[in-house]
């Protein structure tokens, strides 16, 4: 009597899809632990702890392997100014969150393809497709939808516009930091950029939380420590590995794509944990603005979602 065998190639995949799903996932939950986080701590001081928990993890990896790389003059300078941008992101983003629900915030900041594609038009002079300028308006609309509602309240209510403020900011830096990073992809590896980046990151943090005079969670919050450390174990080295990890069955593109998913999971998180809410008209804005940025990808080159960091 025969039994079904799944081919081996399918079962691959199948894996692979697994891997992909759950990084979108712990990538998706960085803001419910942020939320977590900043019930016993400021934005500034939040991010960074984040940031310093990240680098500290990458820097040990690298002394245990002595994986020592020596980079020109230029590419230092590159990886530093990318650092800072990468820290006014977490910063903003981080900030957003206090001002406007996780769903909003999310949705937001992911939406960085926008202006990177059209860094790529001003600057680079790249001709783009007319579906693509049209996927601008149409996602012009969609963001409007979203900002010009008030759905369930955030910690500080009557400040939504703020919120969205901080978060598209948040959107601007990981694209400069997309943009710095992609100058330099090609002669070094992701981890070379990351413990870099991660590491500039944290130092600016650092320096903008003392100066903000944010100190860190008191240490018997536990819950603030766990968000933090989710924040930065869960949705940043794993999340971001796992998403490294797909291109082994994936192609960048179709990863792309799946960080399409991450607003997704961090509303239906949102909703089942805080009871967050958004209204008809968000939820139509938040689709319209997802199939203007889903365009955007398909006709972006080169793609970059493994560097994907939220």
């Amino acid at each position: 009597m025969s039994t079904y065998q799944p081919s081996p190639v399918r079962s691959t995949r199948l894996a692979g899809l697994s891997l992909l799903l759950g990084a979108q996932l712990a990538v998706g939950a960085a803001a419910i632990f942020a939320r977590y986080a900043l019930t016993a701590a400021q934005p500034l001081a939040v991010a960074a702890l984040r940031l310093i928990v990240a680098a500290a993890v990458l820097l040990a990896i690298s002394a245990v392997t002595r994986n020592r790389l020596k980079l020109s003059r230029p590419t230092r300078v590159i990886l530093i100014v990318a650092g800072l941008a990468l820290a006014v992101h977490f910063a903003t983003w981080i900030s957003s969150l206090e001002y406007t629900t996780i769903a909003t915030s999310t949705l937001l900041v992911c939406t960085t393809p926008i202006w990177t594609s059209l860094y790529d038009a001003a600057v680079l002079r790249r001709r783009l497709p007319s579906a693509v300028w049209l996927a601008y308006f149409v996602g012009a609309i969609g963001l409007w939808l979203i900002v010009g509602v008030v759905g369930s309240p955030p910690p500080i209510p009557g400040h939504q516009l703020l919120g969205a403020a901080l978060a598209l900011v948040g959107s601007l830096a990981i694209g400069t930091y997309f943009i710095l990073v992609r100058t330099v992809r090609a002669s070094l590896a992701t981890t070379s950029i990351v413990t870099w980046t991660y590491g500039w990151a944290a130092i600016g943090l650092t320096i903008a939380a003392l100066a903000a005079r944010q100190p860190p969670p008191p240490l018997h919050a536990t819950t603030a420590w766990i968000g933090i450390l989710a924040m930065a174990l869960v949705s940043q080295l794993l999340g971001h590995t796992a998403m490294n990890a797909s291109l082994r069955w994936f192609s960048p593109s179709a990863i792309a794509m799946a960080t399409l998913l991450e607003p997704i999971f961090a509303a239906v998180l949102a909703a089942a944990i805080f009871g967050e809410r958004l209204t008809a008209q968000a939820l139509l804005g938040g689709v319209i603005l997802l199939v203007a940025i889903g365009v955007v990808l398909i006709y972006e080159s080169p793609p970059t979602p493994e560097l994907k960091l939220d």
